[in-house]
């Protein structure tokens, strides 16, 4: 929980009992000579959620954040002292030995009934929050083509359809000039099949393929993948654009056009209904993350996961490296011994990973990171996992994998941390609704899917105004407590489901898919 040491301006913020700094939560910093904490004068200017020395540090003296080592000082370091970035060695990575196995069983409180959204029902039953057409593409070769049929198709065909929200195109860099048969390609080209399937698209599969790729339809769908309906053939809808009846380029656009219109007329009778909260898949998120993503934005996240999963939904929290520092923290509050393994297995998994590249976790943190306060990836892992809340781990989900139906729960989906891989991966894993907290600030967004934006701090939610969904800054500001935040977050997310328009969709700002592939590149 935040603990304010001043309640008056100025003040710090600190996250535990046992920290010995503490973060300065003004506006715009404080300045050397300014008087916080029962005297403690700064010997610094420290700007807005950097790190203020309660104690005097001795070198090789570890400093303390949310109750964890996140750093030893490299020098004396004085109290009333910046503590940034360059005046800490990194602790070394937890290993992966006698962790704690299921160890805490929180109590969530009873079931949370009565809440529903305005969502679609599917065939396979499954909910979408939006009635989408998505076109799959098998290679990057068919990008231009198919970017320049889907804005014909919105300029010709939508209008007709008014129940259809948008129609996307599912673009992405894979499906040749690669090792298709490394056993890691199974993570991209599962990736790509669980998106097509994602239930914001109706269950509806089509496909536009070049004809000479490597990935071909049939390897991509293969069938059984996805369910047939009872008026269509078995088969995927494919537009082959080598196809030797398209002479010309617009015998093709023609071709996708048509085939578009098939399907659009199905989406188009899809309607709203009411469906239980518990149909709710939501993806999480934070980017170009600060000191007070940690403080406000990601806790109150924490607090509208735990309603989620009382209210039976599903909640994906992810970024291995950013949560690779609390593996502890993970596998205690896993539900079983199982569950404890796999989130271990996928771990390790990617510390091997990363040594293939000849680098490690430390690689994450950026230069906004730090500008905003984090000094390493310990520090920024710890306000990571908060937004994860409290609730038992039910499974683990490896990349590209799609959730079970029973599949219900908090999850820790392994994924990077890059946020557009992330983002793909927790698509394809069968997200209806996607949050995403920043400090910095970020003006992500999927066209596949409603993604809300929550600001750190009151500065940047004044500055986006129309760009934050959230200011969840008002709770640094005094104005509002954790758990009430997290309460407007949860209700939130059943309007944005029901059909409420985020700013992301109000501007269509979009970011690409960008697949993660680990095997080779020929």
């Amino acid at each position: 929980m935040t603990t304010s040491l001043n309640d008056s301006n100025p003040h710090l913020i600190k996250m535990h009992p046992d920290d010995n700094v503490a973060i300065v939560g003004n506006d715009g910093g404080l300045a050397a000579g300014t008087i916080v904490l029962d005297g403690l004068t700064l010997k610094d200017r420290v700007p807005q959620a950097h790190k203020v020395a309660l104690v005097d540090f001795k070198t090789n003296e570890p400093v303390k954040r949310y109750g964890v080592t996140i750093g030893f000082a490299l020098r004396d370091i004085p109290a009333g002292s910046w503590v940034h970035e360059r005046l800490l060695r990194m602790p070394e990575a937890r290993n992966f030995e006698n962790l704690p196995t299921a160890t805490i069983k929180p109590d969530l409180g009873g079931p949370l009934e009565g809440f529903t959204f305005e969502g679609y029902r599917n065939a396979d039953g499954s909910v979408g929050t939006r009635n989408l057409l998505g076109i799959t593409t098998t290679v990057q070769c068919v990008a231009g083509v198919v970017d320049f049929a889907v804005q014909r198709i919105k300029n010709e065909l939508l209008p007709k359809y008014p129940n259809v929200d948008d129609v996307v195109g599912l673009e992405h860099s894979y499906g040749c000039g690669v090792a298709i048969d490394a056993p890691e390609a199974v993570i991209p080209i599962r990736t790509v099949r669980n998106i097509s399937l994602n239930p914001n698209f109706g269950g509806e599969v089509m496909v536009v393929s070049l004809g000479c790729e490597k990935l071909q339809p049939d390897r991509l769908m293969p069938p059984g993948s996805f369910p047939i309906k009872d008026d269509r053939s078995t088969g995927v809808d494919t537009v082959c654009l080598q196809d030797p009846k398209h002479v010309g380029f617009m015998s093709m656009i023609d071709a996708i056009m048509q085939e578009a219109a098939v399907h659009l007329n199905r989406l188009n009778q899809r309607r709203r209904e009411t469906v239980p909260a518990s149909e709710l898949v939501v993806g999480m998120q934070c980017g170009g993350s600060d000191a007070l993503s940690g403080v406000t934005a990601n806790p109150a996240l924490g607090k509208a996961a735990d309603l989620l999963v009382r209210a039976g939904a599903t909640v994906m929290f992810s970024e291995n490296t950013e949560v690779r520092d609390g593996v502890d923290q993970l596998t205690s509050r896993a539900a079983t011994p199982e569950v404890a393994h796999d989130i271990v297995a996928e771990l390790d998994w990617y510390d091997r990973y990363l040594a293939r590249g000849k680098v490690d976790r430390s690689a994450n943190t950026t230069p906004g990171n730090k500008a905003g306060g984090l000094a390493n990836i310990v520090e920024k892992a710890m306000g990571s996992i908060i937004k994860s809340g409290t609730a038992p781990i039910s499974s683990v989900l490896p990349p590209g994998e799609k959730l079970a139906r029973d599949q219900r729960g908090l999850v820790y989906a392994a994924t990077p941390a890059s946020d557009f891989i992330c983002g793909t991966l927790q698509l394809a894993a069968g997200m209806n609704l996607h949050i995403f907290t920043t400090g910095r600030g970020t003006p992500y967004g999927l066209a596949h899917c409603p993604v809300i934006k929550v600001a750190t701090r009151t500065d940047l939610a004044r500055r986006w105004h129309d760009l934050m969904d959230v200011n969840a800054g008002r709770v640094a500001d005094g104005e509002l407590t954790l758990d009430e935040l997290g309460w407007e977050i949860f209700h939130l997310m059943l309007d944005v489901a029901s059909g409420r328009k985020t700013w992301a969709e109000h501007w269509k700002i979009q970011n690409s898919l960008v697949l993660f592939n680990p095997a080779p590149i020929t």
